[in-house]
């Protein structure tokens, strides 16, 4: 049953009269005739006698009475809680994020959103895979890649360039490569389904193919053999950013090529109707961005 034909009736057997029933609602006495009219039509039964003097209600009106206004009370409260809740977040949310982002950006929000909002609850998935956010019912998906057309809202927050990187030690012994062709006499380590590295050379998109001495399935498995000295990575920004703060990694910048740029972005099921717990967390997320973006790179 529509609300709208419920409060119809409703009105129509407090005012026993569809005019004043319609003054009562602020619509057309044609307006309320046809939504009773729906409301009989949905039944089955006849709710209301009509004589060109007055309106009763049928013994089936009667019976549907009292359930009429227990729904109509039931929708008053629902809204009046929806509303009371509008500024605040609250409810299930449901995020996924690539393993080593989410580990060191989105994680460290959690307990904060959690006190400020008590009635939140927070469902967060780490993944390296682009997973189905709309037929796993997932809120939002925070994703590094280059944005690309798609039926989903994607949102920009940040950018996260791809960049070389390399332990101290690691330039140390080896030396600090300075063109594009240098990288040909540099061990390199691979992450799985990358194994050619994207630059941007003289204007142009070109991408090599890195001599891999090691390989591995994750952000994080990369950054560690890295950090140990094994070669040259390519990864984003975001990925090792506490490592170019503390020391334990080095930027490598070429002379003659710059890596691919990327962007972390939010991605939403739809941009209608946005719960207020998701942009709760993407304002906290944008923010905890902003303050890291003052590291220069």
């Amino acid at each position: 049953m529509q609300i709208s034909d419920v409060e119809a009736f409703v009105a129509i057997s407090a005012a026993s009269s569809l005019s004043r029933a319609a003054r009562r609602l602020g619509v057309s006495a044609m307006t309320v005739s046809r939504r009773l009219a729906s409301l009989e039509q949905e039944l089955g039964v006849r709710l209301v006698h009509r004589t060109t003097r007055s309106l009763s209600l049928t013994p089936e009106g009667e019976v549907l009475l009292p359930h009429a206004k227990t729904i109509l009370e039931a929708d008053e409260i629902a809204r009046a809680k929806l509303k009371a809740n509008a500024g605040a977040a609250s409810g299930l949310l449901r995020i996924t994020a690539p393993t080593v982002f989410g580990q060191a950006v989105i994680m460290p929000l959690i307990p904060s959103l959690l006190a400020d909002n008590p009635a939140l609850q927070i469902d967060l998935t780490l993944s390296d895979s682009i997973v189905d956010i709309v037929g796993l019912g997932i809120d939002v998906a925070i994703r590094i890649a280059t944005l690309r057309d798609s039926a989903l809202v994607a949102r920009p927050l940040a950018p996260n360039p791809r960049v070389i990187c390399a332990s101290p030690d690691y330039l140390a012994r080896h030396g600090i490569p300075s063109y594009l062709d240098d990288l040909k006499n540099h061990p390199c380590i691979v992450l799985h389904g990358m194994p050619y590295w994207p630059f941007v050379h003289q204007g142009r998109d070109v991408a090599i193919r890195a001599e891999a001495s090691f390989s591995a399935n994750s952000v994080e498995s990369v950054r560690t053999a890295c950090k140990l000295g094994v070669g040259l990575a390519m990864l984003t920004y975001w990925d090792i950013r506490d490592e170019l703060a503390n020391g334990s990694l080095v930027l490598v910048e070429l002379k003659d090529a710059v890596p691919e740029h990327l962007s972390i972005a939010a991605v939403l099921p739809t941009r209608q109707h946005v719960p207020s717990r998701v942009r709760i967390f993407l304002e906290r997320l944008e923010h905890a961005l902003k303050q890291g973006e003052e590291v220069s790179f």
